[in-house]
């Protein structure tokens, strides 16, 4: 199992990691952050399986993964 760790206030919600996600564990939120962005949240607790791929496709490196 892994965790899934956003610094929301850096992401821009561009979506690369939704995409890049084997599980589709991850989603735009209906929240905004304080540039005005929607940024991502995870879906729930047991369903990653810690693989990265979602923090090696974002480009402003606000992912980290824990297993």
């Amino acid at each position: 199992m892994g965790k899934v760790v956003i610094n929301i206030e850096r992401c821009k919600g561009c979506g690369l990691c939704l995409e890049a996600c084997p599980k589709k564990f991850l989603s735009i939120g209906d929240k905004r952050n304080l540039n005005g962005y929607y940024y991502v949240q995870s879906r729930g607790e047991g369903e990653c399986t810690g693989c990265s791929s979602c923090a090696e496709m974002c480009p402003d490196v606000v992912i980290e993964v824990w297993r």
